[in-house]
This record gives C-alpha cells, structure tokens and sequence, in this order.
C-alpha cells in the first residue's frame, strides 16, 4: 500500500477542525479491529484499511502534540505521523496477537522524529544514538527537574541532565541554547477567527489514554513472556539465588543464600552471575528471532 494510494484526513484543511473531526472516528474493539486486518491483510481491502486508519488518528495527533515544540507547523507534524500510521497499518500482522496501537506508535514516533531532524537545519550534529536522545528528551528532562528559567543551565542542572541522558555538558549547554528559541503562545488562538481554541487546550495530557495504555501493558506484557521463557533455561538453585538477590524487593545477602545451600558467598555471587547471563542470553535470542520474523514479513510484503 503506497501512502498515496489510502485517502485519509489532513490537518492541512483547518488544524481545529481537523481535531475535531477525528474524534469522530469509533474506537475498534479487538475482534473488529482483527477482522479488519485480516480482510486488510488477505484481500487488500481498502476500506478495511481506511477504517483502521481513521481509528488511530486521535493516537498520532496526541503523539505529535508531544512535538509541538520544535518550531514545526503541527499540521505537518501530524501529516508525518500520518504517513508512518499507515505504513503500520501495510505492516500489521493481526495473527501475532498484538493490537494496532502497540505496533503504530513505534512507526508514528519513528516518522516523526525523522522529519524533525530533516527539518531542523540547527541540528546537523544530531547524528549519534546520544545526540539525537537529548534532541528529542531534553524539555522533558527540563522539566522533570524544574529547569524552566530560560537562558543558560545552571551547572548542577547541566551535568544532571548530561548523566541522565548519556552525553557530554557541553552537548547539554549547545543543545539548550539551540533549543531556547522563543515558543508561540500557548494563549494563541489556533485559527484567527478565535473559535477554535487555544493552542493549550491541546496540550498532551500525561495521563494515560486508551491507545498509549493499551501498547504499554502490551509491552509490559511481551517482556514478562519473554523473561518467563528466558527463566526456563536456569535450574532450580540458578532460579532461586537470581530472584532471592534480584527479583526481590528485599534481596537476600550472600550470606543468608550460602548457609542455605551450604556454598560459600563467593559461590552464590559465581551462580548468580552465570544466571544473569543466561538470562540476558536467552532474551537477546529471542529478540533476534522476533527481529528476523519481522524482517521477512518486511521482505514477502
């Protein structure tokens, strides 16, 4: 499904309106969602796809509305965000037992970063892993941390941010300023003939909504499968010291496990270890299978 060949709605025609209009769309409950997709999937019905679509519309809006401050028209964002939704909706595979908004968010986030940082000519030196996380994390960080004066961080500021994210001060100090343009108003109205609104009427709520909450416990979910599966692999003396010294609230000390099994404590931190990465191993492997699976069904798309 070429992007071009799916009509959906555009932002481009009047944003309030737009948003408006999007809330329109029902929510798809599981079982229709999956016979959409399938139908989708297995006949290349088009009116399925549109239908999936214009459902998850409201998610990609919410997501851009995340982006609202790098100095971008909100409409363009959100058509970007738009394009990855239905490269999501091409991609989907309903038989995994996932929903679409776990899978989309990842294709709508990934969209619209890439058109952000093709965009934001200032940011030519955001090319590494690090640089480009503190591009798109550093408001937020900011604001965790209560930095809200403009001008420059104060020290204590800079270097939290730079251990939080992973990056040099001095990455921190040019980023800040890069970013420390002026914002629109969020008192502004989103239309001039002021009916539509105020720009802070679209904030992103924090609060979780049903998509986000959705794809989180999803996640949640795959990771307790994945750690489940992983813990098969451990015997059952490995098994007990890595949830007694990890998995624990109150983890057991060396002491109390070698007493118990009758080992020394530099015994019980050896079986320890060796268990820990038997789990990461085992883990590991099954995110390259599940990588490799999606990859396949990229190719035989």
């Amino acid at each position: 499904m070429a992007t071009a060949s799916l009509a959906v709605m555009s932002p481009e025609g009047g944003l309030s309106r737009y948003l408006s209009d999007i809330r329109k769309f029902p929510m798809l409950g599981r079982e229709e969602e999956f016979m959409l997709a399938k139908r989708w999937r297995e006949h290349q019905d088009f009116d399925s796809a549109r239908q999936l679509v214009n459902s998850h519309l409201r998610l990609v809006a919410k997501i851009a509305m995340g982006y609202r401050g790098y100095g971008l028209p909100i409409e363009e964002v959100i058509s970007e965000g738009n394009v990855g939704l239905m490269q999501a909706v091409k991609k989907f595979e309903p038989d995994k037992g996932f929903r679409l908004a776990t899978y989309a968010m990842w294709w709508i986030r990934a969209s619209i970063q890439e058109y952000i940082l093709r965009s934001w000519s200032l940011v030519k030196m955001g090319t590494t892993a690090a640089q480009k996380k503190l591009f798109f994390n550093l408001r937020k960080v900011k604001g965790q941390i209560q930095a809200i004066e403009e001008g420059d961080l104060h020290p204590e500021q800079v270097a939290l941010i730079a251990t939080k994210l992973g990056v040099t001060e001095d990455e921190v100090i040019s980023m800040n300023r890069r970013l420390a343009g002026p914002d629109n108003s969020l008192n502004a109205p989103l239309r001039a003939d002021a009916e539509g609104g105020e720009w802070q009427d679209w904030l992103v709520d924090d609060s979780p909504d049903q998509e986000s909450e959705l794809g989180d416990n999803e996640e949640m979910q795959l990771r307790h499968q994945m750690l489940q599966q992983a813990m098969h692999m451990l015997n059952e003396r490995e098994l007990d010291i890595l949830t007694e010294r990890r998995l624990k609230d109150e983890p057991a000390t060396l002491e109390d496990l070698s007493q118990r099994y009758g080992i020394s404590r530099e015994r019980v931190r050896q079986i320890e270890v060796r268990a820990f990465e038997k789990l990461q191993k085992a883990m590991r492997q099954t995110m390259r299978e599940q990588a490799d699976a999606r990859a396949e069904a990229r190719a035989s798309a």
